[in-house]
């Protein structure tokens, strides 16, 4: 049994503390980090030999949520935890994008963390904790790891930058900002922003930056004080005499395929020589290791064109925006899309708006339990020209799905202003590099296109790096694919002309400097605005209009005690409301209603028979109601749903009345007025009374007028008055 050691420090005002030796003591190594209440385990496992054939990092990070740790008891049929929702997803890409650049390349072992939530708070996020524990697991476990890396919150409240600030606290919050980083640098970025500046933001990174030092030296006096040995990065070593072969078949045939500048010639340029590399060395090399030698020689290609000329794979400038094209209402029957098209990256973004009962529901660790407004990402192989199974979205789709809708939630107007569900679907047609970018801007065409009045556009645009000797470094606004691919960074950011919204920042260093990353905010921001400026040229401003496709919805006013009213027992009455109108209804706990059709007129019979539910019956109004039961002393009128009064026979009419069915029978629509409501709540109604206030009397022809031989014998008529002589 081995003994539990622990450390612990104040942290923002909390406790923190990470502990060893207690818990799954058969894994290679065991964490757990407490912050406040919430409490992860981290586990990292090994394998004795590497994974045969791989060529590259066998890295696997699992996120499980627990609902328990939340005293939560999932729903579904079966009433446990299935697929990772969204937001676990999310963790294991926020945890694994730090941690990747800090392992050797050529480890070829499998690693696996494995990241268990056992209780949280709703006051700390574990997603900090995720980074923190996965980085104190690799330090104490043999693997070489140039680590440890910490991870903060950075929020900025009441113009004030604050450190890890609670969940309830990031309501008030203008910035959520997830920075970690290493000892010497940043390694990775994430932040959703309500149109901050980037001066704020530079701000928070440094601020950040600063605030995870404590823990890293709290991780390097763990590590020292129980970490196990550490095994030598292996080395991997081409064949002898493989370069110059390589080297010397390709000649200048790189360089002459380099200069298409667009993607798929060059790509078939490239794939060419490559057979032909195989075919002239295959006999003498692996396969493998002549591919591998040449997409060496592809990368420094690339680098050196940009470091030393100044020149990119496209011919572009280090700052050019690739050609944009910006289309609306592409799409017939939805109820908003745009197509938005950069270089050879091109997305196709539809909206759909629904009652507010489509809300999506989280069955999360989280505050939140529903969202009304969601993204949704689609990367089919068609988009790069590949043939690849078709299947649920991976890890990657729901990120990039996750980012762009971060982007544009800032944008977004209030629910109690436009009470919808909101649902964007970005479809990647085609991909040269940073289609997360381009979904944040067809989405924001996408959305005025839809009419849906949001505060302002939104555009994204993704900066690239490439380092040389010593602190060369070249910022490339609008990557291509091959440049991602070879280059050192992918920054993304997004916002509207007043700020940011949205950042991600990936790298393939140990992490970058300040100045790479004030710069690359800059480069950004001149991007940004010229990307809106041309976005605007085709709709600058939300439609005046919803779809006529689009279901309308109209808010209504309850009072919280008349709500058990028009919903019914067992819901009977707003259920036989809906089926009726055809529309939706959705009732709040405070008495707002939201009543949705596309149909306008059964949407105002549904808002009049909820009102009718709801209003209380008031003496002297007058009311149109039908007739339910008949009494030998008068009738009684359901003038409300629910609600009758008694018209007494002597106010049926302004005459006398000897039987009540000579007047009304069961299902007559009468007109009445209430006289008296008595102690009892009974209701009294007069049908004379409305006569008596239109200034009439009842027109002798109608129908409900006693018989003739009854009218003459009460009330015999005059002598006709004699007329004056017709002429012929």
């Amino acid at each position: 049994m081995t003994t539990p050691y622990s450390l612990e420090c104040d942290f923002g005002g909390r406790n923190l503390t990470i502990e060893t030796g207690k818990l799954a003591n058969q894994a290679d190594s065991a964490v757990t980090v407490r912050y406040g209440d919430t409490l992860i385990l981290v586990t990292a496992c090994i394998s004795p030999k590497p994974r045969e054939g791989a060529d590259f990092l066998p890295l696997t990070i699992d996120y499980e949520e627990r609902l328990y740790a939340a005293g939560k008891i999932p729903g579904g049929f079966i009433r446990r935890e299935g697929r990772p929702s969204e937001e676990a997803t999310l963790t294991c890409r926020l945890t694994d994008r730090p941690l990747r650049p800090l392992l050797p390349k050529e480890w070829r072992r499998d690693i696996q963390l494995v990241i268990t939530v056992l209780s949280v708070d709703h006051e700390n996020d574990p997603d900090i904790l995720s980074i923190i524990g996965s980085s104190a697991a690799l330090s104490i476990s043999e693997v070489p790891f140039d680590g440890p890396v910490s991870a903060v919150h950075v929020g900025y409240i009441d113009n004030e930058l604050v450190l890890n600030p609670t969940m309830p606290q990031m309501e008030y919050s203008d910035l959520d900002l997830v920075v970690a980083s290493t000892r010497e640098a940043v390694v990775m970025l994430e932040a959703g922003a309500n149109i901050v500046s980037e001066d704020i933001v530079n701000r928070a990174i440094k601020f950040g930056h600063e605030a995870n030092q404590q823990i890293i030296a709290l991780q390097e006096q763990f590590r020292q004080d129980f970490g196990k040995p550490k095994e030598e990065a292996p080395i991997i070593e081409l064949p002898d005499g493989l370069i110059s072969a390589v080297s010397s078949a390709v000649g200048k045939k790189l360089s002459q395929a380099m200069k298409h500048a667009e993607k798929e010639l060059r790509d078939k340029a490239l794939d060419s020589i490559k057979e032909e590399l195989i075919a002239d060395l295959g006999n003498t090399y692996a396969e493998a290791d002549i591919i591998n030698d040449f997409d060496k020689l592809i990368r420094a290609e690339i680098r050196e064109s940009i470091l030393t000329r100044g020149k990119r794979v496209s011919g572009r400038s280090l700052t050019q925006v690739r050609p944009l094209n910006c289309e609306t209402g592409l799409l017939p029957r939805v109820h908003g899309s745009a197509l938005f098209t950069r270089g050879e990256t091109q997305v196709l973004t539809i909206t759909t708006l629904g009652p507010i009962r489509k809300e999506q529901q989280l069955d999360g660790l989280g505050i939140e339990e529903t969202k009304r407004f969601m993204h949704h990402y689609n990367f089919p192989p068609f988009s790069t020209g590949e043939v690849k199974r078709v299947g649920t979205p991976s890890r990657r789709s729901i990120g990039h799905g996750a980012l762009a809708e971060r982007a544009l939630v800032p944008v977004m107007p209030p629910d109690e202003d436009f009470p919808y569900t909101i649902r964007l679907v970005s479809e990647v047609l085609s991909s040269s590099g940073s289609t997360s970018m381009a979904s944040s801007c067809a989405s924001s065409l996408s959305l005025m296109d839809a009419g849906i009045p949001v505060k302002a556009a939104v555009a994204g645009i993704s900066i690239g790096l490439v380092t040389g000797e010593g602190e060369d470094f070249a910022l490339l606004t609008d990557i291509e694919g091959m440049e991602d691919n070879y280059g050192d960074m992918d920054f993304k950011v997004a916002g509207t002309c007043a700020g940011i919204t949205a950042i991600q920042l990936d790298t393939k260093l140990k992490g970058l400097s300040m100045e790479i990353l004030e710069k690359s905010l800059d480069q950004a921001k001149e991007a940004r605005l010229f990307i809106l400026d041309e976005m605007n040229k085709t709709i600058n401003v939300s439609r005046s209009e919803l779809s006529r496709y689009a279901p309308r919805m109209y808010k209504l006013l309850i009072p919280p005690d008349k709500i058990g009213a028009v919903i019914g027992p067992g819901g009977k009455t707003i259920r036989a409301i809906t089926e009726e109108t055809k529309t939706t209804i959705d009732i709040n706990n405070e008495g707002i209603a939201f009543i949705g059709s596309t149909d306008e007129v059964s949407a105002k019979k549904a808002i009049k028979m909820v009102e009718d539910l709801t209003r209380e019956v008031e003496v002297g109004a007058t009311y149109t109601g039908k007739v339910t039961r008949i009494m030998s002393f008068g009738a009684f009128v359901e003038i409300l749903p629910g609600k009758e009064g008694m018209v007494h026979i002597s106010e049926l009419a302004d005459y006398r009345v000897d039987k009540v069915e000579d007047i009304v029978k069961v299902g007559d629509e009468v007109t009445v007025k209430v006289t008296e409501i008595d102690s009892q709540g009974r209701v009294n109604l007069s049908r004379r009374a409305v006569f008596e206030k239109e200034g009439e009397r009842p027109d002798r022809r109608r129908s409900d007028r006693p018989p003739r031989r009854q009218r003459d014998l009460r009330s015999p008529q005059r002598p006709r008055q004699m007329t004056a002589k017709r002429r012929y």
